[in-house]
């Protein structure tokens, strides 16, 4: 394996040292990566880069194609890559941007680590500007560690996409006509915070001991009665492939919110095979007793599981009746181990 590149930006830590982390990608030689498949093979010439990243504020759009980066943040507080994209800009044709050319960052590799970034997109509110991606995750064995995940509606996109898009030109965008690639992703310790569909796509995600936080737009009213059906967000909307074991998987994580109680749901199908499950997670009052809602998906085909969840929100008793709760042994197989297992062995 050749020797480690470390580049530094907006960091006293040594050499070279850049403004941006678009000029550290981009000072990075050019090297022609492994042919797309799953698990991805791997690739002993090329050499592993970490960019270390000073605090600041970096407003820059950053497409990562490169596999083997780490991208190392001082602290997710501090370190924040954003821009502002969002799906009903208008573009130079006079068509709508569209979800899939919002992100701030895309990822489209393997092999790529994350700690102590912000990942943001300050478009706005969802119900006004569209949807709007902090991060488009496109590849196999990506981690990511005490990062932060902040925008609006449909802020981290894990995917690959579905076969097909429900309506013509809904996937236009860098991934329309790329292979569909399974992905794994692992999530450890971040934030995660939107409103509607927030954590959405195809991937084989894990998310280990994570605060997600669903925000209650600034410019919506609360219910004015308790009956009242108001509802603020979905936390998940996955589109796992069918015939996949396992979507998403929270195990440990604190569900947190500034919504009214029972106005958001922990999930619902974009896709009708759809598979995400809860363990052992804090609930706050926001959760809907419902749990789940079908978005009028074909009931027994997707998944929705849930064990040991407590906290306010928590109660599992008036959940809805196409979801499941998990028996102790069902639980146990949601180790990261299990869920993210390939050929590859890869134990991050």
């Amino acid at each position: 394996m050749p020797e480690t590149i470390h580049l530094y930006v907006n960091h006293s830590g040594g050499q070279p040292r850049f403004s941006s982390v678009g000029e550290a990608l981009a000072s990075l030689p050019d090297i022609r990566s492994a042919p797309p498949c799953f698990p991805a093979p791997p690739e002993p010439s090329v050499a592993p880069v970490v960019i270390h990243i000073g605090p600041g504020i970096y407003r820059e759009r950053l497409v990562i194609e490169r596999p083997y980066v780490t991208l190392e943040g001082e602290n997710a507080e501090n370190t924040v890559l954003t821009y502002d994209l969002a799906a009903r800009d208008r573009m130079e044709d006079g068509s709508f941007r569209g979800t899939f050319r919002t992100a701030s960052v895309r990822i489209h590799t393997h092999d790529l680590t994350a700690r102590n970034i912000t990942f943001q997109n300050t478009a706005g509110y969802g119900h006004t500007v569209g949807q709007a991606l902090a991060l488009y995750a496109d590849g196999d064995r990506l981690l990511f560690e005490d990062c932060r995940f902040i925008a609006s509606q449909d802020t981290l996109f894990t995917a690959p996409l579905p076969p097909s898009p429900a309506k013509p030109g809904g996937f236009t965008g860098p991934g329309e006509h790329a292979p569909r690639i399974p992905g794994r992703h692992l999530y450890r310790r971040c934030y995660l915070q939107g409103d509607v569909d927030f954590i959405f796509g195809g991937a084989t995600a894990y998310f280990e001991k994570c605060t997600v936080f669903s925000k209650q737009p600034a410019d919506r009213k609360p219910p004015e009665s308790p009956a009242d059906e108001t509802i603020y967000g979905y936390i998940t909307a996955a589109s796992t492939p069918e015939g996949a074991p396992y979507g998403y998987v929270f195990r440990d994580c604190r569900l947190l919110s500034d919504c009214p109680p029972r106005t958001v749901y922990l999930g619902r199908p974009w896709r009708e095979w759809a598979r995400t499950v809860f363990i052992h997670c804090e609930m706050g009052a926001h959760i809907h007793p419902a749990g789940w809602h079908d978005w009028q998906k074909p009931h027994g085909h997707f998944y929705y599981g849930e064990y040991a969840s407590y906290g306010e929100g928590g109660n599992t008793e008036r959940r809805a009746a196409f979801s499941h709760i998990l028996t102790e042994e069902e639980a146990s197989a949601y180790t990261p181990e299990n869920v993210l297992n390939a050929p590859d062995g890869w134990r991050p």
